[in-house]
């Protein structure tokens, strides 16, 4: 390893309660180029001016919106405790907001594919030469986020909190140690609400079998019996995704699996479910989003209302899962829409596949959005909250609007007193079928306490 006498501190915030794949992976570059980098999640273990202060590189990773907030703060910490230290923001949200980011708060920023840019950056710093490196962007020089395949060294975790500091399988009354993956990156698609297509562009990169094999290998050698694999759309490259699966049941057969997909890939694909059902996938998360066609058009995510149910039949016949993110408010939603979700998850026994903070979700649109690209956002669409690294936009219905806030209220209390979240369903339900005018129905009761619940995360995540 080279010497130096400040170290490089890589931090992440918030990676949906998962051990970070945005420490991991780019700890293994740097390892590879001779550089030894340390680690500190802040989600998990806390903000350590110890650490700081010995770093003269800081890189945030800043993967999703909630971790880009949080990285700003640890920013400002980070410049009172080290002034002199080098900066930089890496992940899909740094990209996306890099003019308030290099104004405020970093010297650098990385977008896309930047394990490498990474690396050059910290080489060059360490030379004493201009920051110049292909997809690394600072005051004096923007670049565009580097798109091109990567040569994958194998993920470093010994420097991370250990696997049981986060998010666990839960099923049939027993929690298991859960581990995290990433087979490709980047998607096919371009979702107008999705962050990934401004950054990506319709593009994505498998990482090479092997090292994501070694990278299960040892997970389990650390405990996991459970792996995510996080990837925006596992399906985006089925047969590769399947010679893993293969390969990993292989192996561990006693090992279970999740994944991302889209409802148009489940129903694409459908003749693979059966078999990754056999190999281990006890679910599959997909962003429904709405029932509402119209929204679905506007968001372009490549399904109808009546694909929803196609999709939930064909995993139902698998034996497969079904967990729907959803976006429950948009300019576009209107109190019916907002109310069918709640019947069509009820109506179809869902109510525990649904994490009770989806119903809470807002639409986000960060720079760079497609949706501003659309005709007509200046019915909706308000100024950018550099700050919040959002556009506003108001409902036309000003009561949908006041409903969000009452919801994530509802949701925010429940959660703190570790309500079933059956009888949270229930309040939220009541109380939107309250605002529509439909009077305040009785509450039903939860569902009983000792009911077996599908497999799922111990921890909710949202963007």
């Amino acid at each position: 390893m080279k010497e130096h006498p400040k170290t490089i501190l890589l931090v992440s915030c918030y990676e949906m309660g998962h051990q970070p794949a945005g420490l991991a992976v780019p700890i293994g570059f740097l390892e590879r180029a001779g550089y030894r980098a340390e680690a500190m999640d802040v989600s998990v273990e806390g903000f350590d001016p110890g650490r700081v202060a010995r770093a003269r590189f800081v890189g945030i990773s800043v993967p999703m919106h909630t971790a880009l907030r949080l990285g700003l703060r640890v920013a400002e910490q980070v410049r009172r405790i080290n002034p002199d230290c080098h900066i930089c923001f890496y992940g899909l949200y740094a990209s996306l907001n890099e003019d308030y980011l290099l104004d405020h708060a970093a010297d650098s920023v990385i977008g896309g594919e930047y394990e490498e840019a990474l690396v050059k950056l910290v080489e060059s710093l360490d030379a004493g030469e201009p920051p110049e490196a292909d997809g690394v962007s600072t005051r004096a020089r923007k670049a565009k986020p580097r798109l091109a395949r990567l040569p994958f060294p194998l993920p470093v975790r010994n420097r991370l909190p250990s696997m049981d500091r986060y998010a666990r399988l839960v099923r049939g009354g027993e929690e298991l140690p859960a581990g995290y993956v990433e087979a490709s990156r980047g998607c096919l698609h371009l979702c107008t609400h999705c962050p990934i297509p401004p950054v990506y562009g319709g593009r994505f990169f498998v990482v090479p079998q092997d090292v994501v094999l070694e990278d299960i290998r040892r997970l389990a050698g650390s405990g996991a019996r459970h792996i995510t694999f996080g990837d925006p759309d596992f399906l985006n490259g089925p047969l590769h995704s399947l010679r893993l699966a293969r390969a990993m049941h292989e192996e561990f057969p006693e090992i279970t699996f999740d994944f991302t997909a889209k409802v148009e890939h489940i129903l694409k694909h459908r003749e693979l479910l059966p078999e990754f059902a056999s190999l281990g996938c006890v679910f599959i998360v997909s962003a429904v989003e709405s029932l509402s066609d119209t929204v679905l058009d506007r968001l372009e995510k490549g399904h109808t209302r009546s694909d929803i149910g196609e999709a939930l039949r064909v995993l139902r016949g698998a034996g497969i899962a079904l967990r729907p993110s959803f976006v429950s408010f948009t300019p576009w939603t209107s109190m019916d829409d907002y109310l069918d979700v709640m019947e069509f998850v009820e109506a179809e026994g869902l109510i525990d596949n649904v994490d009770p903070v989806q119903y809470t979700i807002r639409l986000l649109i960060p720079p760079g959005s497609l949706l501003l690209e659309r005709a007509d956002t200046e019915r909706w669409l308000g100024r950018l909250i550099h700050e919040s690294f959002s556009y506003e936009w108001a409902h036309p219905d000003p009561f949908m609007d006041e409903l969000h806030g009452r919801v994530s209220r509802l949701v925010e209390e429940s959660v703190s007193r570790k309500e079933d979240p059956s009888a949270t369903f229930y309040r939220i339900r009541d109380l939107a079928r309250g605002g529509r005018g439909d009077g305040r129905a009785p509450l039903r009761p939860a569902l009983p306490p000792d009911r077996l619940r599908p497999p799922r995360l111990s921890e909710a995540w949202f963007c």
